[in-house]
């Protein structure tokens, strides 16, 4: 896939939870081939802005937006910001997302406002975001990728709640290709563990570098994916024309093939 700085360049994306980690990863990406950004942040202000200046750096235009996705009328604020200062979006990344840990043998670890609270972001935030950015990727051909996750189909995760979640959000993937067909293509990229601070609230220094060093032991390919490395994938289905929609692309070094027990 061509992902020159010119041959992108101008088309607007909107990348949500975009102050760290993949979000991060996939902004600047989609900077260096030549997008206009506007990258969201909740609560990581300073974070967002750093996107905002690395994708600045790379030639485009782009912003910092505070943005709960959980809250419909954030979302449908992120679009409208985006459309008035570029008259257009045609990317969008659903990358924003929530969890709590809990130790899936503890049943009573989790209560139904955990539920309720993760599935509206990880759920119910990228369903309200899409819709409302729905108009403006249809003008344009548009593209939308959900950063979902192999827990989706494992079970496997920092919590039951947080995997329940992504397997929603795998099905609301495909209902979603079905409804913007045959205007808009609608892809999930499923990551394994990431080699990000993801777990680092979990996990102090020392744990989490001995969790990812079990965890790169344990896949096929000996080793963990970068953010980098979800970016990739992530602009395959976002900038490429390869007529896909409706597809869940685990990225895991082949954690998946170690059926018996993961992790």
């Amino acid at each position: 896939m061509n992902m020159s700085n010119t041959s992108h360049k101008g088309k607007v994306a909107v990348v949500t939870g975009a102050s760290s980690g993949i979000g991060a990863a996939v902004a600047l990406a989609l900077a260096k081939a030549g997008c206009h950004v506007a990258a969201t942040y909740s609560g990581n202000r300073d974070g967002g802005e750093a996107t905002v200046h690395a994708c600045i750096a790379e030639g485009v235009e782009a912003i910092a937006v505070k943005c709960d996705i959980s809250k419909d009328i954030d979302c449908v604020a992120l679009a409208k910001a985006a459309s008035d200062k570029w008259g257009r979006i045609d990317i969008l990344i659903n990358n924003a997302g929530t969890t709590r840990f809990a130790d899936g043998k503890d049943l009573d670890a989790l209560g139904a406002e955990d539920f309720e609270r993760i599935f509206a972001v990880n759920v119910t935030g990228n369903y309200q975001m899409t819709r409302a950015a729905a108009d403006q990727l249809r003008e344009n051909n548009g593209s939308v990728v959900n950063i979902s996750s192999h827990s989706g189909f494992s079970g496997i995760g920092s919590s039951i709640a947080y995997a329940a979640s992504k397997g929603a959000l795998n099905t609301l993937t495909l209902s979603l290709a079905r409804s913007l067909a045959p205007h808009v293509r609608v892809n999930a990229v499923c990551p394994g563990f990431v080699d990000t601070d993801w777990m680092a609230s979990k996990l102090d220094a020392e744990a989490l570098k001995a969790f990812k060093t079990k965890t790169a032991a344990i896949t096929p390919l000996k080793r963990i994916p970068t953010a980098e490395n979800i970016a990739e994938a992530t602009l395959w289905f976002a900038l490429g024309q390869v007529p896909a929609t409706g597809q869940l692309l685990v990225v895991d070094s082949g954690t998946h093939l170690t059926v018996g027990d993961p992790l």
